[in-house]
């Protein structure tokens, strides 16, 4: 979910099935609220100029989505190169439809989700190998950066489900 609503804008059908989201009395469960809620009060329109807003563009989005912005205040910096070579090991490569960098939080949010339920066939332990070397010195903050921003009220409650997300993965990836 966080790969796809991170990688484009929700369609009116996403934005229909958000809203079912169910909640709960845990963090994660609280954060499906706020997002299902959120996705009740915006539309499809909405939420594409909210992801226009935030992330098109290198100098324009309110957000860089990248890792090497994160890690190395540039793009196209060491950790993009790093991920590349990570993912020659892995055997992943990116789908000439791509157009972002791999270090993209979207498309890493889709590779951890893809290592995770054995969508990408890994060796034990490259989720939380992938996790630790690409996402977790970085990933957290990039939520909280979004759950902070003031100009899009959907995208904020994609940050909290987000940062409450790599909270519980890295307190799992910990034990």
């Amino acid at each position: 979910m966080l790969a796809t609503l991170l990688t484009r804008s929700p369609c009116a059908q996403l934005l229909a099935n958000l809203a079912c989201l169910p909640g709960g009395t845990t963090p994660l469960g609280q954060a499906h609220m706020a997002l299902a809620e959120s996705a009740v009060r915006s539309t499809a329109i909405s939420t594409a100029d909210e992801y226009s807003s935030l992330f098109a563009g290198v100098s324009d989005g309110a957000l860089l989505p990248y890792a090497s912005h994160y890690l190395a205040n540039t793009l196209y910096g060491r950790p993009l190169a790093r991920l590349r070579e990570t993912l020659g090991i892995l055997g992943i490569e990116k789908g000439l439809e791509r157009i972002e960098p791999e270090d993209h939080v979207g498309i890493l949010c889709e590779i951890m989700a893809a290592l995770i339920d054995g969508g990408i066939s890994a060796p034990a332990g490259a989720d939380q190998m992938f996790f630790s070397k690409h996402l977790g010195s970085w990933l957290n903050r990039f939520f909280v950066d979004l759950e902070n921003v003031t100009c899009a009220p959907f995208y904020k409650s994609v940050g909290t489900l987000g940062r409450t997300f790599i909270e519980i993965e890295a307190e799992a990836f910990a034990l």
